[in-house]
């Protein structure tokens, strides 16, 4: 009778791994891959989509990464969206660079969000703790945060805007937990999503950040 438990408890142990693996290395390069996007079209000064069309634009990428998930063409997917993200991100930095002290904001949140990244990794891979219990609160917290933020936007309010970046700092630390404790604890058996979500997560991380640090900046 323990046989086959602890037989299944290894192949367990071997997909989570696997998954893991997995889950990085394609995580590696789709930074990667988003950073140069970014780049290029900061060389370029090419403009900011909007929030309607990059709305559009993640939403609909996000739903092709669902569906072929399970496909070949998911990775193609994967590199979509994140490079249509990294694309975002490129009209943004130039913004930022035109701020006083514009190169160190940027150099203190993409600091910070690595050194969180890897922490808050670090903590699930080494305790193999279960989060799972935070999921139905990231969820509810992350709707808030997004009605809060398109509130902010339309109506023009900085400092609502403020807080919704220091809001969603905290939401995609508790996303990094969350996600890297499925992987490892196998509640995440597809590498896909699992790339997807933690580089959402990161993303968000990176951009509140540099709200958050442009504003102290301002104030220097």
């Amino acid at each position: 009778m323990r046989m086959p438990v602890h037989m299944g408890t290894v192949v367990d142990v071997g997909t989570s791994r696997r998954v893991l693996r997995n889950t990085y290395a394609l995580l590696g390069m789709t930074l990667a891959f988003s950073a140069a996007v970014a780049g290029t079209a900061m060389s370029l000064n090419l403009p900011a989509p909007g929030i309607l069309l990059t709305l559009i634009g993640f939403y609909g990428l996000f739903f092709l990464v669902h569906k072929l998930s399970n496909s070949a063409w998911g990775v193609a997917a994967v590199f979509g969206l994140t490079g249509f993200m990294g694309y975002t991100l490129g009209p943004l930095l130039n913004a930022v660079l035109q701020m006083p002290h514009g190169a160190g904001v940027i150099t203190n949140a993409l600091g910070a969000t690595a050194v969180a990244f890897i922490g808050l990794s670090a903590v699930s891979l080494v305790t193999k703790k279960d989060f799972s219990f935070m999921g139905k609160t990231l969820f509810v917290g992350t709707l808030i945060a997004m009605v809060l933020g398109l509130g902010a936007v339309f109506f023009n309010v900085p400092a609502l805007s403020l807080a919704v970046s220091a809001m969603v700092v905290l939401l995609m630390s508790g996303m990094i937990l969350f996600e890297t404790s499925r992987i490892v604890n196998g509640g995440e058996t597809n590498y896909l999503m699992a790339t997807v979500s933690l580089f959402v997560s990161i993303y968000n991380l990176f951009t509140s950040l540099l709200m958050l640090f442009g504003v102290m900046g301002r104030d220097e």
